[in-house]
């Protein structure tokens, strides 16, 4: 298996085409319009921005701690069917604004049982139905301590396009990064149904730094593949 991660770079890699090109069309309107140059310029600090990629120190070293896989804002947290398990969770999502650090991290250390990727539409993530009607890509992820659990990339109204480079089999290091969605997203985490969540709706979180649930002490894993 090769491995597709490297350590943080302060800027995603991803970002550098797009920080090249808006610099060099910055560069030509410099020579041809220096005003113009102006709005050249603020999308290439813009761009930046978006890509930057810090080291994050983990929240926890609990391994039953679940670790924030994005940053930003959390708008929801319920039971709810995890879709792509066909099982009860619970449900934890995180929005992230074009401001926000969009590198995504992963919150458990464990192998990757299945990775889905759903092509679809481009609403407004921060609603609910975006869960189900967006482009999406799911990992779904067998723990080191047992538990199956689920985070799903989903793109925004603005964001058109997930990296993951994630692939079935791989073993996932929690706090690593695993993938990115460009310019406005949101991350679903499905966990089990008696974990506690740590966070409350309206709360900014920190990918890798803020621990958004405890999976319970022990549990009873069901695997629910078919016979």
């Amino acid at each position: 298996m090769s491995q597709p991660y490297y350590p943080h770079p302060i800027i995603a890699k991803e970002g550098w085409i797009f920080i090249a090109i808006f610099a060099f069309i910055s560069l030509i309107l410099l020579l041809i319009c220096p005003i113009l140059s102006i709005i050249g310029w603020a999308l290439t600090i813009f761009t930046v921005q978006f890509f930057r990629d810090p080291k994050r120190e983990a929240g926890s070293d609990d391994e039953l701690d679940v670790l924030s896989p994005a940053d930003g804002k959390i708008v929801v947290i319920e039971k709810a069917n995890d879709p792509f398990r066909n099982t009860e969770a619970l449900k934890i999502s995180v929005f992230m604004n074009v401001f926000n650090v969009h590198s995504n991290r992963v919150p458990l250390t464990g192998v990757v049982e299945r990775v889905d990727y759903f092509g679809g539409s481009f609403l407004n993530a921060a609603l609910d139905k975006a869960s189900v009607e967006n482009e999406r890509n799911a990992i779904l992820l067998k723990t080191d301590t047992g538990f199956a659990m689920t985070f799903v990339q989903i793109a925004g109204l603005v964001a058109r396009r997930i990296v993951n480079y994630a692939e079935n089999g791989d073993r996932l290091i929690r706090g690593e990064r695993y993938g990115l969605i460009r310019f406005g997203s949101r991350v679903d985490l499905y966990l089990p149904i008696d974990s506690t969540p740590k966070v409350a709706i309206g709360d900014k979180v920190f990918a890798c730094s803020t621990v958004l649930a405890r999976l319970p002490e022990k549990t009873e894993v069901i695997d629910n593949k078919e016979d």
